[in-house]
């Protein structure tokens, strides 16, 4: 309840009470060409303004001092002639703007004389269901399964054991004891809190602002296909083993060397069905997309499934407004073996390429002219087409979480980006030396590859245009 206006609090009200972390929610930001200061919602687009007396106050709103330490900081550190309740006034307008949620004056009152005598000792603990994996390319992931969704944060060795300490000493001990930084530790509960892993402390629920980009891209979850993968994974496990593996790569060795003979007749066929039908071909297309995704993505569920993974969600997703299957794998990223991540990011690609092989063999054998010619026709392109959009590592695809999965890099584009960020900063980069390379190249390649995009589009739009304007 926010603090009300005529409640005359003061500083020996609050002294014992701690400021609560206003980073877990908010950034603090310098103003261009002002002194004052911008408080911005990390999740949403809420802006406020403060002073520069009031933000240097609000950087220590980290969750380890108390009003009265604060208070302190800010007289000792500010030359100016700070009001003894400036705190107080602070947190009053905090309550007021809906930044912070303030206690009535009698509760502050009754948790001040029970502070006396017991003291309370703030910890920070790991909800039961939180699990540790230990990964073989180094470092550790917390997996927290909720009933509906799968969380994972990804820790080094020193994180894990900060998680450890944050389990049984308060904050200040451990910054005193074991030289952390507070910025650090800090960043390091704001990461667990917003996961959810913390007890006490749920996942904040955040509405993401309208974009256009979602006219772009957007999902619908239609149900948890979990217990019918589970139903059902024991029929098709022949198809893991070494023997269906070799059968499978002489298939596509063969359909390969067809393809290759027959080049030319693929080409001329698709000239002349184009040439024939035109655009009525757009609408059996986009339906054979769609069932070629949809393959794809139950070989990834069934693939996950086949080691022990789970699968919470399976719907539709719509990328310009063309339609299609997801299924939600987040729980590829338990898996230690790194073989197994990489097969389960994998399995869709393959089912795509099988897709091509069958199509191509029937279209080979069919006789020309009829319904089943052309059906196999499109089948073929629609699977060969969303192989090579799926394939791009430079789009967050198929290509991109494979080159994840074989090279241990979880989060590659944005560790990419930050490592240019680091040596901007002439910092010291945390990164593995064996994955310096690989993300000294991505980086560039994604700006080079968007401006890419950029200028086709523009000259597109330009090509496109330019004859209307001419005509007028």
């Amino acid at each position: 309840m926010p603090l009300p206006k005529n409640s005359n609090l003061n500083i020996t009200d609050y002294q014992a009470w701690i400021c609560p972390n206003l980073k877990i929610h908010w950034q603090i930001l310098p103003v261009c060409d002002s002194e004052q200061v911008l408080l911005k919602a990390i999740k949403t687009e809420q802006k406020l303004l403060f002073s520069a007396t009031e933000g240097y106050a609000l950087k220590h709103f980290d969750g380890t001092l108390t009003v009265k330490e604060v208070q302190e900081k800010c007289q000792q550190e500010l030359r100016e002639e700070i009001d003894s309740n400036f705190i107080v006034q602070l947190l009053e307008k905090l309550g007021d703007l809906r930044v912070l949620t303030i206690p009535k004056r009698k509760e502050i009152q009754n948790s001040n004389a029970d502070s006396q005598t017991t003291q309370t000792i703030k910890i920070y603990r790991l909800k039961s269901a939180v699990q540790w994996i230990q990964h073989t390319d180094g470092y550790w992931l917390l997996r927290l399964q909720n009933t509906d969704s799968i969380a994972y944060m990804q820790v080094s060795n020193y994180d894990k054991k900060l998680i450890v300490y944050l389990s049984k000493l308060p904050l200040k001990n451990i910054v005193d004891q074991y030289q952390v930084s507070p910025q650090y530790l800090q960043e390091l509960l704001h990461n667990l809190a917003v996961k959810g892993m913390l007890e006490g402390i749920e996942s904040p629920k955040f509405k993401k602002p309208f974009s256009i980009l979602q006219l772009l891209f957007f999902k619908f979850r239609l149900f948890n296909p979990d217990n019918w993968l589970n139903r059902n994974i024991n029929k098709i496990r022949f198809i893991f083993t070494t023997e269906f593996c070799f059968l499978l790569c002489m298939f596509l060795g063969f359909t390969t060397v067809i393809a290759f003979s027959i080049q030319d007749r693929i080409t001329t066929f698709g000239q002349e069905l184009w040439n024939s039908q035109g655009f009525s071909l757009i609408f059996p297309f986009a339906l054979l997309m769609m069932l070629v995704v949809s393959i794809h993505e139950l070989g990834h569920a069934f693939t996950l499934k086949h080691y022990k993974g789970v699968v919470l969600d399976i719907g539709l997703m719509f990328i310009c407004l063309l339609p299609g299957a997801y299924t939600n794998t987040t729980d590829a990223y338990g898996l230690v073996k790194r073989r197994q991540r990489t097969l389960v990011m994998a399995a869709g690609v393959i089912c795509q390429v099988v897709i091509w092989g069958i199509a191509l063999c029937f279209w080979s054998i069919s006789t020309p002219g009829n319904w089943f010619y052309t059906a196999t026709y499109l089948l073929m392109l629609a699977a060969q087409l969303t192989l090579a959009l799926n394939l791009n590592p430079l789009n967050k695809f198929d290509g991109y979480y494979l080159v994840e999965a074989m090279t241990g890099i979880n989060h590659l584009r944005k560790r990419s980006f930050a490592y240019y960020g680091q040596l901007w900063r002439r910092e010291p980069s945390p990164e593995r030396t064996e994955d310096i390379g690989i993300l000294a190249v991505y980086a560039p390649a994604c700006l080079v590859y968007i401006t890419w995009l950029l200028f086709n589009l523009f000259f597109w739009i330009w090509h496109l245009y330019t004859p209307y304007f001419a005509g007028k």
